[in-house]
């Protein structure tokens, strides 16, 4: 596999719309982790938890979508 490292624009698009900066990278399965995360946090928020974990969430993907090596095919 060869990488190549891409910044800004993956890290916009996960501001925006949370997993879409790790789907424009390539990496699939953390994007379906983020969205799960995403989906258990709005649970959650019925008890209060919820809101802080999503936020938490929300910054750790972007953060991700930053700095992580996108795969690109060979």
């Amino acid at each position: 596999m060869s990488y190549k490292q891409t910044h800004g624009v993956p890290a916009l698009f996960s501001f925006f719309i949370p997993g879409l900066g790790q789907l424009v990278k390539g990496q699939v399965s953390k994007a379906l982790g983020v969205w799960a995360a995403l989906l258990i946090s709005a649970f959650m928020s019925i008890i209060g938890i919820g809101v802080l974990m999503g936020m938490v969430v929300w910054v750790a993907q972007i953060y991700d979508a930053y700095n992580a090596e996108s795969i690109t095919p060979p």
